[in-house]
């Protein structure tokens, strides 16, 4: 069996697979194919990946020869017909955003396991590609945040007088959030959290942040560690209280989206009119259409003096940890569709498996994604 590894268009810098998963595949009696320059923006050249017994071909021949082919945003739609038959598709895929597209790829018979669906359960753990990015991404919008603030972000007693801390809000406490709150910490900031979830007070408050509350929020118990939709008499007291933090704040990091839904509209223009020209807002997610009413995805917008930044692909940006980490949950997830012969085996009785898989057979086949198109 041969397990492709395609090389991401820009202004991708990731890689879905580093030279030592690679190996860990050909451990599972697995080829490796690696398509040329896969690695370069993630500081990995093509004979990194020879030394560790993988091949380098060409991106069609990649295609054509592989009976698993991964990547991280997907194969396109023109690449479709190149496929070998039978083949398998990894990625990430956004299945809920793209009706049209998988109902295309299972029309043509592909089986395709999108990572952003993996169950969020204990054992999808070590498989959880979109937990370990937003790790890194709630890292990088602090740093990103700190490069475009025009003050420091640590409170300083000096000879010429004192510099007082920065005020830091992060919307949305998952795991971007969480690692936003820690690095806001660590960089001497005083740091406040929102999130809809009561459920994660304690781990706002244990990383240094105060917790924002908001009283009614639904019970987002059931929703296997996503957001879920509130009440309009909610999101009115939520707006309230967010306008009222967030008209203080020096930054913000926004991180709060519901799957498949448009990103929930939390700062809206008349918080960042009452914001302190000078201030930072960074909206993890802008590709989603954003948290922020004047986000745009992929560029920073100045009103009144404050910057927003719209970007959801903050990992890219550590491409090395960030490839690195992706490749260690694919390894981890292939381990359950790929027996020890090295052939694959699907097994549909695997919650894991089952979720994340969207199209087999000529059809659509996780619930989720037929009834959300």
């Amino acid at each position: 069996m041969t397990i492709g590894i395609l090389k991401e268009q820009a202004p991708e810098n990731r890689v879905a697979v580093l030279p030592e998963s690679a190996a860990a595949f050909i451990k599972l009696n697995a080829q490796i194919a690696v398509e040329q320059g896969a690695g370069n923006n993630a500081s990995t050249a093509d004979a990194d990946y020879t030394a560790a017994g993988a091949k380098i071909l060409s991106r069609d021949e990649i295609l054509s020869q592989s009976d698993i082919v991964i990547s991280i945003n997907g194969v396109e739609e023109a690449d479709f017909g190149k496929l070998k038959n039978g083949a398998i598709l990894v990625g990430q895929y956004l299945p809920l955003y793209n009706g049209a597209k998988m109902k295309t790829i299972a029309a043509k018979g592909i089986t395709l396991f999108s990572m952003d669906m993996l169950p969020r359960t204990t054992r999808g753990q070590a498989m959880d590609v979109l937990s370990s990015q937003a790790n890194l991404a709630g890292y990088k919008a602090v740093v990103l945040a700190a490069t475009h603030y025009p003050k420091l972000f640590p409170m300083l007693m000096t000879a010429a007088g004192t510099i007082t801390p920065a005020k830091v809000m992060i919307i949305g406490a998952g795991v971007a959030g969480l690692q936003a709150i820690a690095t806001a910490k660590r960089l001497g900031a005083q740091v406040e959290a929102f999130d809809t979830r009561p459920a994660v007070k304690e781990e706002c408050q244990s990383l240094g942040a105060k917790f924002i509350e908001v009283e009614g929020a639904a019970d987002a118990s059931k929703a296997g560690g996503y957001a879920v939709e509130q009440s309009a008499e909610f999101i009115a007291r939520q707006k309230a209280k967010i306008h009222e933090h967030a008209s203080k704040a020096d930054i913000i990091i926004t991180t709060a989206q519901i799957p498949g839904r448009k990103a929930p509209l939390l700062v809206e223009k008349t918080t960042v009119d009452a914001m302190k020209p000078g201030s930072v807002i960074v909206d993890l997610a802008a590709s989603t259409g954003g948290n922020c009413e004047l986000t745009k995805d992929r560029e920073i917008v100045i009103y009144n003096g404050v910057k927003i930044i719209g970007n959801s692909n903050l990992a890219s940006d550590t491409a090395l940890d960030a490839s690195k980490l992706y490749g260690k949950n694919l390894v981890n997830f292939l381990k359950l569709i790929i027996n020890k012969e090295g052939g694959i085996n699907l097994n549909w009785e695997d919650d894991l498996v089952k979720g994340t898989c969207i199209t087999h057979g000529g059809n659509v086949t996780n619930e989720k994604v037929a009834a959300a198109n």
